[in-house]
């Protein structure tokens, strides 16, 4: 038996899987190889063909989006520590948003903030 070395749990080594040097479980392993890409012409297009009248977020998605209408643009961690999520969920739940071209990354003062795609910023 050994271990998954993100998440911990009991793995045998034919449901274990090598990534960078690390020993993942499946699951882990899908979350490091399949996080989606906030640039990706393909999605954005995919999104925009698909997307409804009404536009439809999750709760994560939401909050982020809610967040960054209210204050404007926001650093990572002003976002992560102000919603207690992980560079991790925020990237991921991010990544949507953008594809449905809704909030953007943008440059301000030599920073990397996220702010709505219809700001200046």
């Amino acid at each position: 038996m050994m271990k998954c070395e993100k998440c911990k749990i009991d793995i045998t080594p034919d449901d274990s899987y090598d990534h960078s040097g690390k020993t993942l479980c499946e699951d882990c392993y899908l979350d490091v190889v399949a996080i989606p890409k906030t640039c990706d012409p393909w999605a954005v297009y995919s999104a925009k063909k698909t997307m409804s009248q009404e536009v439809r977020l999750t709760a994560e998605q939401q909050k982020i989006f809610d967040l960054i209408k209210a204050r404007g643009p926001s650093t990572l961690e002003q976002i992560c520590t102000d919603l207690g999520i992980s560079e991790e969920e925020f990237r991921s739940n991010f990544a949507t948003l953008r594809h449905m071209e809704l909030a953007k990354g943008c440059k301000l003062e030599g920073r990397v903030c996220f702010t709505l795609f219809d700001d200046e910023g």
